[in-house]
């Protein structure tokens, strides 16, 4: 709980990823991709319940042999490429039997994400009575640095110009989402569907902890990180 409001935790995994095949299974560090999000969910100190949203019966016996709940299983018409976030989710919240002030949803594919995060996640959204909170990184790359390039090959800016600014510390930092962590007020989430509005707030990540398991280039990366510096980036 966080002051007397319950928070649910849920982790969206379904089966049938193309880029990386059976990625929430992977292994990263020693261990099963999904577990590395199953374990910093059971270390949150406000999450009080925590279940997993997922078709593919390996994901399920994996994510309960790690002790997360599986109160059922996701329907098929869910399931596939075609399905948005806001279905699994607003599909979870319907199971429920019993109501949670705050939805944290956990993206498997975040596995050096931590407890701390989500417990800041969670704070910041209740500190600033925000519909939302999500994660979000300094990007590496700045968007006055990003061109269009045209059928003849010229370079058409993505933003106006409007500065000539030449140096990346000339320009003003600019954050993205990372993945990591998705905070909403239940009731809030339920009319808007989504996690993103003008109240949104940003809780910024470190670099390093924001990797996001997409490519098998990243799996390659995240498994090189877990050498370098230990299984966990605490």
């Amino acid at each position: 709980m966080i002051g007397a409001e319950k928070v649910l935790g849920l982790i969206p995994a379904r089966g049938g990823s193309k880029g990386v095949p059976g990625k929430n299974l992977v292994e990263i560090g020693g261990k099963p991709l999904i577990a590395w999000t199953i374990e910093a969910a059971q270390e949150s100190i406000f999450i009080d319940r925590l279940i997993l949203s997922s078709d593919a019966p390996d994901i399920i016996a994996v994510a309960s042999q790690y002790g997360c709940e599986v109160p059922f299983i996701r329907p098929a018409e869910i399931s596939d490429d075609q399905s948005s976030s806001a279905d699994v989710i607003l599909h979870a919240l319907e199971q429920m039997t019993e109501p949670y002030e705050y939805l944290v949803l956990l993206q498997p594919t975040s596995p050096f994400r931590t407890a701390a995060d989500i417990d800041t996640c969670l704070t910041l959204c209740q500190e600033r009575s925000a519909p939302a909170a999500v994660s979000v990184s300094i990007s590496e790359k700045s968007p006055d640095w990003m061109y269009r390039i045209t059928a003849d090959n010229t370079m058409q800016p993505v933003l106006p110009v409007t500065s000539e600014a030449t140096r990346r510390q000339d320009l003003d930092e600019i954050y993205v989402l990372n993945g990591a962590v998705f905070v909403a007020r239940t009731d809030d989430y339920r009319i808007s569907k989504s996690f993103l509005g003008p109240q949104t707030v940003g809780m910024v990540m470190p670099t390093e902890r924001a990797i996001d398991i997409d490519t098998p280039l990243d799996v390659i990366v995240a498994n090189a990180l877990c050498d370098a510096v230990g299984k966990r980036l605490h």
